[in-house]
């Protein structure tokens, strides 16, 4: 029979000399008492020592698992061919056997054989000495509990998952006993709940007046402001509650001091969780504050699994129902989960809410993978990260105060105001502009000559009328000048007569020319009526068709359930004829 035992530096394996000795469990003990007593049991058979830290240590990690290494595997087929092997853990053995096909044993005599053998370890193994194990042991333990725990053991994220438990448990706590102090108190001074609104005032200042008799006389300047205790004090004299007893009073007071030493110990525990969150995740507290990041820690349930989340999945952290809820309706999926408690999210108006918690989830990812995964201890991403979101939501305000004003792309123009301004006064440098008239535009000439007929007519109508001479010496002149030279006369007559038709033929064209602009403008008007009447019949018809759709469904879905009524009735029947 063999015996198998792992040592920081190798693997041992032992040869029992007499068998019978293990039948006796309980004085096997007695026979590792000296090393000359041990060797007349078990025998050093081979020895297989680790080459360096890295052999002993994946060794060592696939021992824990229970399963045997390469090195191992090897060493045994060399050595136990045909013999049974006493192992110290079970499930080893019974890898052992399902893959080298080794008959293990493991039982009661086993681990006392194996306990004597750690006893006498130096004396039995040759070249092995105390002062060479002890380093050996003491190394490769360092090694597996870097490679166990892969972070720092400063960075001990459960205490802050503790912490914040705590924190918010306190908080119910301190709630529900304050609230209790004011309904008890409240029979014998109800107006003072209405004056003092803070609950820890209202219970320090409770523990120290009792009787409300007793507040004329006491000084409150320690607890409360001037107007607040001139109001307390003139509300006591008044007041309508009932009269306690001095047994009430005592257990009020004694609540009054649970509350306040409950508030003193929330703020010793919060001192102590701002402490921890700045050593282990400095940028995420930087990022969105104590009490948002180790909610987030506490909800993934560590700072490596939190390392690993996406920012869209650190977005809606603490929202699980409603996503799921919106998925399954198919209606809009939450925006935002515990992120929505940052003082970032808590600045932006609630339009861009959503756009801020979606940039400040995806810097916090970056945040919490360099707090997890690299040794530097500073905060500095986590500031840089949070002065880009603050500006990216001042530029988000700029815009909707942009769009808000009727400005095109949404850009504020501010600067075109103060350009012409004076440093440091009010004035303008440039002057003010004037109202050009030269600047209007006129339709058309025809209009304009149109207007200088009218206005000639008015003229003519309001001059007063001639008198009776001055209209025959007028007639008289115009004889005498037709009365001329025929040559002449006909000359003037022609020249007259083809002046007048040019005019007339311009005066048509004109007219033309007004007539085809004020068609083209009807037509344009028209086509654009049309336009949007075809628009409004197609939206007209899609809501139409919409409605249709609707009812048809409608339609369906009554005729589904008349049949599942139908199929129901039927089944019941044959139940019954069944039955019968």
């Amino acid at each position: 029979m063999l015996v198998l035992f792992e040592t920081p530096a190798g693997f041992a394996i032992f040869k029992v000399v007499d068998e019978g000795k293990l039948t006796k469990v309980e004085d096997l003990w007695k026979e590792f008492t000296t090393c000359e007593s041990a060797r007349q049991v078990v025998n050093l058979k081979a020895f297989q020592k680790f080459e360096n830290t890295a052999e002993a240590l994946s060794a060592t990690t696939l021992l824990i698992d229970s399963k045997p290494s390469k090195g191992l595997r090897k060493f045994l087929r060399a050595h136990c061919d045909g013999e049974t092997l006493a192992v110290s853990d079970s499930k080893l053995g019974n890898a052992i056997k399902e893959k080298l096909k080794i008959d293990c044993v493991h039982n009661n005599a086993v681990m006392e054989l194996m306990r004597g053998l750690r006893n006498q370890l130096t004396e039995l193994i040759s070249g092995l000495g105390v002062q060479d194990l002890s380093p050996m042991s003491l190394g490769l333990s360092h090694s597996l509990s870097r490679y166990k725990l892969k972070f720092s053991p400063d960075k001990v994220d459960t205490m802050i998952i503790q912490a914040i438990g705590l924190l918010d448990d306190l908080d119910k706590e301190l709630n529900t006993y304050a609230m209790r102090v004011r309904e008890w108190y409240g029979w014998h001074f109800p107006e003072l709940a209405k004056i003092v609104q803070d609950n820890i005032q209202y219970a320090k200042v409770v523990k120290l007046m009792g009787n409300r008799v007793n507040a004329v006389n006491l000084d409150f300047s320690e607890v409360l402001p001037e107007d607040t205790e001139a109001e307390l004090k003139e509300a006591a004299v008044i007041s309508m509650g009932t009269e306690v007893s001095d047994l009430d009073l005592l257990n009020i007071r004694e609540l009054c001091d649970q509350v306040l030493a409950l508030s003193e110990y929330r703020a010793q525990l919060y001192d102590y969780l701002r402490s921890r969150m700045n050593t282990i995740a400095p940028n995420l507290t930087a990022l969105v504050g104590e009490l948002v990041g180790a909610r987030l820690i506490a909800h993934t349930g560590s700072l490596l699994n939190l390392a690993k989340q996406p920012g869209s999945t650190v977005q809606i952290l603490g929202a699980e129902k409603a996503l799921f809820r919106a998925l399954k309706t198919k209606h809009a999926t939450p925006k935002y989960g515990l992120i929505f408690h940052a003082s970032l999210v808590g600045q932006a108006a609630p339009k861009l809410k959503g756009r801020i918690s979606r940039s400040l989830a995806s810097k916090t990812a970056l945040a919490v993978r360099y707090d997890a995964l690299c040794d530097n201890q500073d905060n500095t991403m986590g500031l840089e990260n949070r002065l880009k979101l603050e500006t990216r939501l001042r530029v988000l305000e700029g815009r909707e105060l942009g769009r808000s004003a009727g400005l095109k792309r949404g850009k504020p123009m501010i600067e075109a105001y103060d350009k012409d301004r004076k440093k440091g006064s009010g004035a303008l440098i440039t002057p003010a502009k004037t109202y050009n008239p030269s600047a209007d535009m006129l339709l058309e000439q025809n209009g304009a000559s149109n207007e200088e007929n009218t206005a000639k007519k008015r003229k003519h109508e309001d001059e007063e009328p001639k008198p009776a001479e001055e209209v025959e010496k007028w007639k008289k002149k115009k004889r005498e000048s037709e009365v001329e030279i025929n040559g002449v006369k006909n000359e003037s007559v022609g020249f007259d007569a083809e002046s007048e038709g040019r005019e007339k033929k311009e005066k048509r064209k004109k007219k033309k020319k007004t007539e085809a602009s004020m068609e083209s403008d009807e037509q344009n008007a028209q086509e654009i009526s049309n336009e949007h009447v075809s628009k409004e019949d197609k939206k007209k018809k899609k809501k139409q068709a919409e409605v249709e759709e609707v009812v048809r469904r409608e339609a369906e879905e009554q005729e589904e359930s008349e049949k599942s009524i139908k199929k129901e009735k039927k089944k019941k029947k044959k139940k019954k004829k069944k039955e019968k």
